[in-house]
């Protein structure tokens, strides 16, 4: 199964928080095996966490294609953060 993001950078002046928030995801739930493709904003220079909620459980996940611009980490096996680079304004995508 592939989990396509297309990130939206948003220009704002809110300092970065070594917490990172959860991501306000929209996209269509996805069974395992079949691709989803999902989207959410974040501010540039901020980073948002975003897990991946999908029936059944998951043993292993990893990013298959990284960003352009901004970076992704991954947390757990379930949870991923995204940062978008400061002063950036666009779309960015990849996919875990």
């Amino acid at each position: 199964m592939r989990f396509s993001v297309l990130a939206i950078a948003t220009l704002g002046l809110t300092p970065f928080s070594a917490l990172a928030a959860d991501c306000r995801v929209m996209g269509q739930p996805s069974g395992f095996g079949v691709d989803m493709t999902a989207f959410f904003a974040v501010k540039s220079g901020e980073t948002c966490k975003f897990p991946i909620r999908i029936p059944g459980m998951m043993t292993s996940s990893g990013i298959s294609q990284k960003p352009e611009r901004g970076t992704v980490r991954q947390i757990n096996v379930t949870t991923f953060t995204y940062t978008a680079p400061r002063g950036y304004k666009g779309s960015d995508h990849f996919a875990i």
